[in-house]
């Protein structure tokens, strides 16, 4: 799945999201295959999801969060 992180006042994109994947294997082949790639003119940086430094999750960054109970890779 994949979710776009947006401003919730304007709705615009903050300029990044998330993809989940099913296999862990699969998201390091990804990052290894996209990461500074050039994406629409722009370079890109793909990387494991990192935990926020205060701990909040989900709604409280604008992002769905992760209600299934699986690893975001």
């Amino acid at each position: 799945s994949v979710s776009i992180v947006k401003d919730q006042e304007s709705g615009r994109s903050k300029g990044f999201g998330f993809v989940e994947m099913p296999e862990q294997s699969e998201a390091q082949s990804a990052i290894a295959a996209l990461n500074g790639q050039a994406f629409s003119g722009r370079t890109i940086t793909v990387n494991e999801a990192r935990p926020h430094p205060d701990g909040r999750r989900g709604r409280d960054r604008g992002g769905r969060g992760d209600r299934r109970g699986r690893g975001r890779y």
